[in-house]
Order: structure tokens, then C-alpha cells, then sequence
């Protein structure tokens, strides 16, 4: 009877263990991951978009933000329901401001130290801006795995320097690779551009601003905030964009609407709004003229849409110069800085390349060629692959 009773003890030990074991390994592929971004939407909108693919690949993973507190992050990213610290960061402005700034990263570093403790994630991603240095910088220090993801064609000062210490970092322009460790360093593009896969063309779009919908469309847009000194210049151009026989959508910014709205007005053909969700509205146009931020630029390759490109003159190390010319010297668009915008020679550029539909086809062609559009899951993938949840 002794000798019945072991063997069935035996057998409940190993059904337990088993069951143990097969607990353990389901719950190992569940990931915790921090992801570091902010300042602006050029680095936001791709970490949601990634964190909205990581958890579409699986809801059981879960996801922290880390951001700025005082920034459009604090703000944005909780609206799409996702765990957000805000912590207080600072970027070298002038060399008065140097040492303040030391101190504020180091403030920063040691608060990501105890957030992370806590946390315990597998991966911490950075998706640039300043803030991410404390982050990643923690995130080594306590032996974390982790990846940076750098959305320019001229990286900037703060990827830069993570780079020698991170585990990989992913690239979205071929000319990016000469700024990094070509060993860690990948061309995998930008997470909005996977967004493309599953976009559907729809010029009924156009109703809600009240054009034509079987006219073509231009869309000018200068970011969220819209730009100023844009704005200035943009007057007279409008003026004589009116006479066109296709529609424009004007997107001032929602710092500028009033400005603008005090000084043009709307005609049959010519629209101007604070905001759109530009990534629906521009996969509709024929056309459009834009800042030559990041994000943006990868939409529009992703979506295939000619664009002119005005870089803006007042961004660091001149970034936007650089995005606009990879995608120039590639075919996908014009380069237009804004010291030669002017009534003139802008509307002759937007009338002929609006009238030549074999150029906006060619442009259309070499934007998608540029493109990456599983950037997402590629990205998922290499996560997968550094946090050894593969």
C-alpha cells in the first residue's frame, strides 16, 4: 500500500511540475516594455504606433511611457489609454545652460533608475528626444536590454551618443547608417509606415470641408503647431491658388488659425482648418506641401504621395534639410527651402507639378520604393529577438 501511495505522489508531483513548467513558459513570452519619447510628435506618434502594433501581437504584453511632464506626451499618450511617468528632462540649449542641464539629466537618471527597479521590464525603446537619455542610460546601467530608434536621415546628438551604449539601433534612411555602429545598426523605417498596409483610398473624405471631391486636392500643412513664418508668406500664395482648378486644404496650425483666418479668406476651392488627421487626409491628395519632419516624411512614402518638402530652417543641425534631400535625390520630392518662397515661384512649382500627372506618378512611385511598410513588425520582431522572448 506504502509503495501505491509513492508512485501516486510521484505521479501528482510531476503532473504538478509540468504544469509549472508549461505556466512558466507561456508567461515568458509575455513582454513588459518602457518606451522613452518625447517633445514632439515626430517622435511620438511612432512609439504609439508601435506600442499599438506590440499589443494588436499580443494584449497580454504590457507597456510604460516614459516622457516629458511638461510636454504634448503628458497629455497625448494617456488619451490612447496607455501608462505614462512624466519626468523632468533637459537638452543642452547654450553653454550657460550646460551645467543646469547636467544636473537636471542626472535628477532625471536617478528617477529612471527607481522607475525601471520597479518595473522590471525586458526591453526599454528609445524613440528620441532628450528624454530618452536618462531612460536608456538607466536602463544599461541596471543591465536591461535596449533598443533606440532614430526617425532622421542626420541622427541627432542625444541617439548619437546612446548609440555606443545600446543594444541595437534601428534607422529609417540609408545615409543614417554612417552615424552608428554598423554591427547594431538596422534599416527597418518607421512605425507609422506600417499604418499604410491597410489604407484605403476615399476622396469622399473631402465632403466634411465642403470641395469637390472629383477634383484634385492639395493639402499644405506645417505640423501641428503650423508654423509662422510660413503662415507670413503663405498669404499671397493663397491668394493665387484660388484661381486653380483643383481644391486646397490649408492646415495653419492651431497657434495660427485666427492669424490667418484675419487676413484670407475661404473660397470655393480653398479651405483652411487648425488641424486634420493628416495621415487620412494626405492619402487622398495629389499632392502635398509639407515640413520636412520625420514622421511625415515616412507617411508620405508609405502612402506613395508626391510631396514639396519646405524644411524648416530653425530645427537642429538642420535635420529636416537632410530628410528632404534623401527623398529629393530620390525622385519622391521637391525641395523647396523658405528663403525661396515666394508668390511667384511657388505657385508656378505647385501649378505644374498639380498639372503633370505622369511627374506626380513618378513621384508617387519613387516615394513607395523609399518606404518600408512592415517597419512595425519588423521592429516587433528584433524586440522580440533582444528581450530573448523569440
Amino acid at each position: 500500500m506504502r509503495e501505491i501511495n509513492n508512485i501516486i505522489e510521484k505521479k501528482s508531483q510531476f503532473f504538478v511540475e509540468k504544469k509549472l513548467l508549461c505556466y512558466n513558459i507561456f508567461w515568458s513570452d509575455i513582454m513588459k516594455i518602457v518606451i522613452a519619447t518625447g517633445g514632439t510628435g515626430g517622435h511620438i506618434y511612432p512609439a504609439t504606433t508601435l506600442a499599438d502594433k506590440l499589443m494588436s501581437d499580443d494584449k497580454s504584453n504590457e507597456i510604460l511611457f516614459i516622457g516629458n511632464h511638461d510636454r504634448m506626451e503628458a497629455t497625448e499618450i494617456p488619451k490612447l489609454g496607455y501608462r505614462f511617468i512624466g519626468i523632468k528632462a533637459a537638452k543642452f540649449n547654450s553653454n550657460n545652460e550646460k551645467l543646469n542641464a547636467i544636473i537636471v539629466l542626472y535628477k532625471a537618471y536617478k528617477e529612471c533608475m527607481h522607475i525601471l527597479e520597479d518595473y522590471k521590464p525586458d526591453i526599454v525603446l528609445g524613440f528620441g528626444g532628450y528624454v530618452t537619455v536618462p531612460v536608456i542610460m538607466a536602463a544599461v546601467k541596471l543591465k536591461i536590454k535596449t533598443i533606440i530608434h532614430e526617425q532622421n536621415s542626420l541622427p541627432g546628438l542625444a541617439n548619437r551618443t546612446l548609440s555606443h551604449f545600446v543594444d541595437k539601433v534601428v534607422i529609417c534612411y540609408e545615409s543614417a547608417k554612417k552615424a552608428f555602429n554598423k554591427k547594431k545598426t538596422l534599416l527597418l523605417g518607421n512605425p507609422r509606415e506600417s499604418a499604410a498596409l491597410n489604407f484605403v483610398k476615399d476622396p469622399s473624405i473631402f465632403k466634411q470641408f465642403g470641395l469637390d471631391c472629383s477634383k484634385k486636392t492639395l493639402l499644405i500643412v506645417m505640423g501641428s503647431l503650423g508654423s509662422t513664418s510660413v503662415n507670413e508668406r503663405m498669404m499671397g500664395i493663397l491668394e493665387g491658388l484660388k484661381q486653380k482648378d483643383f481644391n486646397i486644404i490649408y492646415v495653419t496650425g492651431r497657434n495660427n488659425y485666427q492669424s490667418v483666418i484675419d487676413n484670407i479668406s475661404e473660397s470655393a476651392n480653398l479651405k483652411i482648418v487648425d488641424y486634420v488627421n493628416q495621415f487620412d487626409i494626405a492619402g487622398n491628395c495629389a499632392l502635398v506641401v509639407s515640413r520636412g519632419g520625420a514622421t511625415s516624411a515616412s507617411e508620405y512614402m508609405a502612402l506613395g504621395i508626391p510631396a514639396i518638402i519646405i524644411p524648416s530652417p530653425y530645427v537642429t543641425n538642420n535635420h529636416q534639410y537632410e530628410n528632404a534631400k534623401a527623398m529629393f535625390d530620390c525622385g519622391a520630392a521637391y525641395l523647396l527651402e523658405e528663403k525661396d518662397l515666394n508668390v511667384n515661384n511657388t505657385i508656378s512649382i505647385i501649378d505644374k507639378l498639380m498639372n503633370d500627372d505622369k511627374k506626380l506618378k513618378e513621384m508617387a512611385t519613387a516615394a513607395k520604393k523609399m518606404s518600408h511598410p512592415n517597419a512595425a513588425y519588423d521592429i516587433i520582431k528584433l524586440i522580440k529577438e533582444v528581450a530573448g522572448k523569440n
